[in-house]
């Protein structure tokens, strides 16, 4: 079937598309595990955003299209942060799954020998294991959306900041440190959808945090403790600020986030991810990635 596909680069024009194809693509994967599907049109209101500057900054997005009706039928884009390549998504509609179309998509999304270090943020999906390994990359370890009701929380210990976008070469810093990689091409997106917060001890920056209604992250400190500190002043914000639920998306090797999530309430929300790349890097005990879970 997928040597009838067409392929080409997707352009902004096509987001709702794609965006409907992955909401097909997920429920479908859902209703195979026996869990809630997901509402896409609320969904999109939320994503909406972030899918519009990932179509104008992808390092790579190409859509494969049935020819006899120009139906979507798979898509598959990239991005890049210096030398941190990111595979950010991969879905083929099913119907079309299991059939070689991932394996086309990924090697034009996301080549191989591009990138310093290889990411993927994969699904529990095990069908997609294989081709994910062939494309260079190894699961590390698990990623887990945690999910409460914010309550109101001790005082923040640490120094809080709301910063400005001539603040960035700071955060770049911090998530460089942290991470090894900044996201450059990231930040101005960031500092006008979310509030940007820089956390300070006797006036040095020790970590940042991203926070808005919609969504929560990427989230850094400098030493792995000062995270209780930036997740107690994001739950009073997210309190103060009448928020249902927040849901973060946490490494399971940040054993200082879980327990003081576990701790708080917060409950694990759906399937664990794999977070894969090429080789090991960062220090993701100190690091909560951007929610909702679609990149680092």
């Amino acid at each position: 079937m997928s040597s009838a596909v067409r392929f080409r680069r997707g352009t902004p024009a096509d987001s709702r598309r794609a965006f409907d194809l992955s909401i097909a693509a997920v429920s479908e994967l859902m209703a195979r595990q026996n869990q809630p599907t997901t509402d896409g049109d609320a969904f999109w209101k939320v994503l909406q955003p972030y899918i519009s500057h990932l179509a104008e900054h992808a390092a790579e997005w190409w859509l494969a299209e049935d020819p006899s009706d120009g139906s979507l039928v798979g898509h598959a884009r990239s991005v890049e942060r210096g030398g941190l390549f990111e595979l950010s998504e991969l879905f083929v509609r099913p119907g079309f799954q299991t059939k070689g179309l991932g394996k086309q998509l990924i090697e034009r999304a996301f080549p191989n020998g591009r990138g310093d270090v290889r990411v993927i943020i994969a699904t529990n999906d095990v069908r997609a294991l294989a081709r994910y390994y062939a494309a260079g990359t190894v699961a590390r370890f698990s990623m887990a959306t945690l999910s409460g009701a914010p309550k109101p929380a001790p005082r923040c210990e640490l120094e809080v900041v709301s910063a400005q976008l001539d603040d960035v070469a700071v955060f770049a810093e911090l998530e460089k440190a942290v991470v090894g990689y900044p996201r450059d091409a990231d930040y101005p997106w960031l500092f006008r959808q979310r509030e940007a917060l820089l956390y300070r001890r006797h006036g040095r920056a020790v970590g940042f945090a991203f926070f808005s209604k919609t969504g929560l992250g990427p989230i850094a400190a400098l030493e792995p403790a000062d995270q209780r500190s930036i997740l107690v002043d994001l739950e009073n914000r997210a309190h103060a600020s009448a928020i249902d639920e927040m849901s973060l998306s946490v490494p399971t090797v940040n054993d200082i986030a879980m327990n003081h999530l576990f701790g708080r309430g917060f409950k694990i929300d759906g399937a664990l991810q794999f977070f894969m790349s090429s080789r090991p890097f960062g220090n993701f005990d100190r690091f909560i990635a951007f929610a909702p879970p679609i990149v680092l």
